[in-house]
């Protein structure tokens, strides 16, 4: 079997497709319900799903961006893989929680802001923290003059 590369990355982005996809399909469900094909018309629970599907998207690309980019510069860890998966769950509670069920949103919108703060705090860490143990490791060079 081919080596799959970043697969945490894969998995995930995945699982934010199908992610879009439900909060898509609810957003019909009521267009279908309140007759409005175009627009929110005004409609609270239409207003509230689109906004749903607005802010997965608002966030989505950012923080599958920075799984990838972790995950392409140190493997996939165990660490990572619950990272994504907190992730995922976080924004289906955050598409119930639109719908009114506030524990979901508040669990939903804290656990999307963590973990995109985590994974951006990291991403700036690891050029870091790599130069500085680079640096640590190399033996010095002595320079001697010619003449």
């Amino acid at each position: 079997m081919t080596n799959i590369l970043l697969p945490v990355t894969l998995v995930t982005a995945g699982g934010l497709a199908l992610i879009n996809a439900w909060l898509g399909v609810r957003i019909g469900q009521v267009r279908g319900r309140a007759k409005i094909s175009v627009g929110d018309g005004g409609h609270e629970p239409l207003v509230r799903r689109m906004r749903a599907q607005a802010n997965f998207v608002e966030y989505a690309p950012l923080v599958l961006a920075l799984i990838g980019l972790v995950e392409f510069n140190i493997g996939s860890t165990t660490w990572l893989w619950i990272v994504a998966s907190a992730f995922l769950v976080a924004r289906v509670l955050h598409g119930f929680g639109m719908d009114g069920w506030g524990l979901g949103r508040t669990i939903g919108t804290g656990v999307t802001m963590l973990v995109m703060v985590g994974l951006g705090l990291y991403a700036i860490a690891l050029p870091l923290l790599a130069s500085r143990t680079h640096a640590a490791q190399s033996t010095p060079v002595e320079l001697t003059p010619t003449g």
